[in-house]
Order: structure tokens, then C-alpha cells, then sequence
């Protein structure tokens, strides 16, 4: 079960509680009105019969009246399982519609251009600082990793933002040090490099595919904290996201890539052992969290089943670790264009153009 299920059944019950007491209050409403009722009965009894007589026209508004609250104690005396589950039911809508209202297409392109303006503005602050900043994106299969790196990238210079998105190691790597291969990857001065997966491979994957040893796997948790605390020492801004998804979101993705041939690619056999071992993976990012979320450089977790919200979370969250400013330049003027003085262009027909088929 993911994250994002805990999340919602842990709401369900509080919604429960408060529901059993707002039962408990409406059902003893309707005693203390039956008092009232003897009361006015009795004191009409003890009236002389004329008397009640000549005051039974004034009464009739009183019935009428009466069946009205009769209408209102019969909606109230609805058994209370049946109130229970439906202020439940309203709850759980209540929650469903915060986290999975679809936001607008239009809104979420216009709140992206401006984020990706503060990113270019980032970029330029990086270069000039001689910053070092690696931020690393796991998480499960299909729940938005790969998409919101393109967002992050997509306006920006690819000489000052890398992306590190590594194979399977070889037998050549197998045999180094487990770290080695993603030191030669991390940024110098003035770079950023974001890691599509990263040396926390080992936490999962491996682990649970059996890919590397119990020794390993214990070294691994054991080194891993010592090896991002030397990182943020020397320098480095190490920035980590989690991205979480559902159970039911993600079988949605992945019958998605099955469907559309330029998806294909998206799906690996390794993805689908992650549907198949669904709860192993859960236990392996729980032990894992257990020993790499230190105090240095802290998890963030990204709530990943509406794509467009995370990827504007994310960008959000990220301008916002680091302190930057703004070093737009002065508006730039170009420069006349040199005159054809003496040049004589070769003819069209020597050149090879590409077929114009659009």
C-alpha cells in the first residue's frame, strides 16, 4: 500500500469519531422535548372543558406545527449507522476532492512559464556563485520522476544543468567501490546535475531483487549517511525527492505505456516486478528512510498521483532551497548585420537539402 493510501485511512477513522458524536448529540435531542410535551397535555387536561374548548381554534396552527417537527424527529431518527456512513462517506469525498481535483490545463501551463523563468534565474545565480547542487529524484515506478525533470530542464542551459540517469553497472563497475560510479557524475563550480535514480539503487531495487548481498546491502545503510555528510561538507547542496504513489494510480500508468506504443520504452521488466513485489518495495523505502533521513540532507516526499500538481511542487520546493537573486542582464541590442562586401554566395543547387515532406 503506498503512501498516499496511509494518508487517506488515516482520515477515514477521525471522520468516524466525530461522526459517532455529532449521532450521539442528535439522538438525545428528541427526550428532552417529550417533557415539554407532558407538560402541555397535562395542563390542557386540567383546563375546564369549555375553556379548551373555545381555545381549540388557536390550536390548529399547533398541529400543523407539530407535523413539521414530526418530518424533522423523523429525518433525525434515521438509525445511526446510516448517518455514520454517510458523514463518512462526505468526509472521504471531502478528502478526495483536495488531493485529486484535476487542475486546469491553462493554469498549470501559466504557473510552469513563470516557475521556469525563476529556474533560468537560478541557473544564472548557480554559475555566478560557482554553486554545486545535486538533486536526486527517487521513488516509484511511473509516479512522475522522469516528467518533472524534463520541466525542470526543458528551459534550461544543458552545460550548467546535467541530467545522470545511469545503466545497469557493469562487471567493470561491479568490482569498484559502490559509490565510485556516481562520484565522477557529481557537479563542479558553477553546475547542477540531477540523478534520475541514484546510488539508492542499492536501498531498493537491488535489495529487493536480491541484486547485491545482505553484507552489502547493511554496508550500504551503514556508509550511505557518512558518504552525504562528506558531500554537504565539501560544498555540496544535496537536495532529495521522493516521489510516492497509489496502488491504483500507478496499475493506471502502466496500462497506459502497455497501450501506446511511444510509451513502450517506459516499461521495463523491472517495473512490473515492482507491481509484483509491491509491499517488499514499501519495506525496503521504510528501513531505507529509517537510516538516510539525517538531519544533513533530509527526504522530501512528493505526493505523485496528480503530475501536473507535483511537478509544480516540486520546482516550488526547490527554488526555495536555495537562496538566489536575480541577475537578469540589461536588455541586449544586437549589433548591424556586416554588409555583403565582395561576397559571392555558391549556388543553391550544390547543396543537399533534406526532403521537404511537411
Amino acid at each position: 500500500m503506498s503512501e498516499v493510501n496511509t494518508e487517506q485511512a488515516e482520515v477515514v477513522p477521525t471522520s468516524d469519531q466525530a461522526t459517532t458524536g455529532g449521532v450521539t448529540v442528535d439522538q438525545a435531542a428528541p427526550p428532552a422535548s417529550a417533557p415539554a410535551k407532558t407538560t402541555t397535555k397535562a395542563a390542557a387536561a386540567a383546563k375546564p372543558a369549555a375553556k379548551v374548548a373555545a381555545e381549540e381554534p388557536k390550536k390548529a396552527p399547533v398541529k400543523a406545527k407539530t407535523k413539521e417537527e414530526k418530518g424533522v424527529k423523523a429525518a433525525k431518527a434515521k438509525p445511526a449507522a446510516q448517518q455514520s456512513a454517510g458523514a463518512t462517506n462526505k468526509e472521504v469525498e471531502g478528502v478526495k476532492s483536495t488531493r485529486k481535483t484535476p487542475l486546469k490545463t491553462k493554469t498549470y501551463e501559466k504557473a510552469l512559464a513563470k516557475l521556469q523563468v525563476e529556474l533560468v534565474k537560478l541557473q544564472e545565480w548557480i554559475k555566478f556563485k560557482k554553486l554545486k547542487v545535486v538533486v536526486i529524484f527517487e521513488g516509484r515506478d511511473a509516479a512522475g520522476k522522469g516528467g518533472t525533470i524534463k520541466r525542470i530542464t526543458e528551459s534550461l542551459s544543458p552545460r550548467v544543468t546535467r541530467v545522470a540517469a545511469l545503466p545497469a553497472p557493469t562487471d567493470r563497475e561491479t568490482g569498484q567501490w559502490y559509490f565510485q560510479r556516481y562520484v565522477q557524475h557529481l557537479p563542479a563550480g558553477g553546475e547542477m546535475v540531477l540523478f534520475d535514480r541514484s546510488w539508492y539503487n542499492r536501498a531498493g531495487v537491488e535489495r529487493v531483487m536480491g541484486f547485491c548481498t545482505d553484507e552489502e546491502y547493511r554496508e550500504f545503510l551503514r556508509s550511505c549517511p557518512e558518504f552525504e555528510r562528506m558531500l554537504v561538507r565539501s560544498g555540496i547542496i544535496l537536495i532529495k525527492y521522493w516521489f510516492s504513489v497509489s496502488n491504483e494510480e500507478q496499475e493506471r500508468r502502466f496500462q497506459k505505456r502497455i497501450f501506446h506504443p511511444e510509451k513502450h520504452w517506459k516499461l521495463s521488466p523491472m517495473d512490473l516486478q515492482s507491481r509484483a513485489r509491491w509491499v517488499e518495495y514499501s519495506r525496503a523505502k521504510d528501513n531505507m528512510f529509517a537510516h538516510t533521513d539525517i538531519k544533513q540532507a533530509p527526504w522530501y516526499v512528493v505526493d505523485g498521483d496528480d503530475k501536473k500538481r507535483a511537478r509544480l511542487n516540486v520546482i516550488t520546493h526547490l527554488l526555495n532551497m536555495i537562496d538566489y537573486e536575480d541577475l537578469t542582464p540589461e536588455p541586449i541590442v544586437l549589433p548591424p548585420r556586416q554588409e555583403e562586401i565582395g561576397y559571392v554566395r555558391p549556388p543553391m543547387s550544390d547543396q543537399t537539402f533534406i526532403p521537404e515532406v511537411y
